[in-house]
């Protein structure tokens, strides 16, 4: 497994822009504390996300959880173009000429955004942790460590996401091409989640139960938007006669999917490698 990683991170060292991308992401996720001085107008309500307790124990997990996955793009385009420069950079018909077999050559990519994953998520946890003590009203260590399922929904999140680019990556072999087939694929899952919701299954929710195992909407149903929860916007809906009543929770059964999609996004590579005449 070092190995492998060693032989990745060399590839990505003399990469200047998976070097600034990468970067980016981390400032990105390192600025979340300027969502604090954003101000909204809703018709008379007028509130800074600072105001709402944003940075509140344990509130924070979930909400620079969802923050943070937004940005996950600027890993994607590394990880897709990581597959691209395989192929014209020949590197990839090279390795295997020194030794490497398909299936290492896969382990090394999946190795490689494990470790992106972990990495963002501890950076993740440290960056909250230290928000949330600068301006949380609660600090007690139970209120603090709770709801910490959250940053195991986005570890597993992009997890299954960058194995999904990896696939793509493989299957198109042009960075370009393949960022814009992620971008189709996530309208077709939409068109097909209205056809089912709006179409087939109007007065019932089998839409809801199918659409989450479909691969975009399964790993977006992992860490849920988190708004709704601010105090401003449930008292709206109350004064609108409205109640909100959604499920935020992260479910084992979800992160059982998402899971899934990765082993098969991963087998798929290899697979596709496999056959593939190189």
């Amino acid at each position: 497994m070092l190995r492998l990683l060693d032989i990745e991170l060399h590839k990505l060292r003399y990469s200047r822009s998976a070097k600034i991308l990468t970067l980016t992401y981390f400032i990105l996720i390192s600025f979340i504390a300027l969502f604090a001085s954003i101000e909204f107008d809703l018709g008379s309500v007028h509130f800074r996300l600072a105001d709402q307790g944003i940075f509140n124990f344990p509130f924070i997990w979930h909400f620079n959880s969802y923050i943070a996955a937004l940005l996950k793009l600027f890993l994607a385009i590394v990880i897709v173009s990581m597959m691209s420069n395989e192929y014209s950079n020949r590197t990839l018909k090279q390795n295997l000429i020194d030794g490497m077999s398909k299936k290492e050559f896969v382990l090394s990519k999946f190795f490689t955004i494990l470790l992106f994953s972990l990495i963002s998520t501890l950076f993740l946890f440290v960056v909250s942790l230290f928000l949330g003590y600068s301006f949380s009203d609660y600090t007690e260590l139970s209120i603090v460590f709770s709801d910490m399922e959250y940053l195991l929904a986005y570890f597993v999140k992009i997890t299954g996401f960058f194995a999904f680019c990896m696939f793509l990556g493989i299957l198109i072999k042009r960075s370009a091409f393949a960022l814009g087939f992620l971008f189709i694929w996530w309208i077709l899952e939409n068109i097909a989640n209205g056809i089912l919701s709006w179409r087939i299954f109007r007065e019932s929710d089998m839409a809801e139960k199918i659409v989450q195992f479909f691969p975009l909407s399964s790993m977006s149903n992992l860490v849920v938007e988190p708004f709704s929860r601010l105090n401003v916007i449930q008292t709206a809906a109350t004064q609108i006669g409205s109640e909100l009543d959604k499920d935020y929770s992260v479910h084992w059964y979800q992160l059982l999917i998402v899971i899934a999609w990765t082993f098969v996004f991963v087998f798929s590579s290899y697979t596709l490698l496999k056959k593939r005449d190189l």
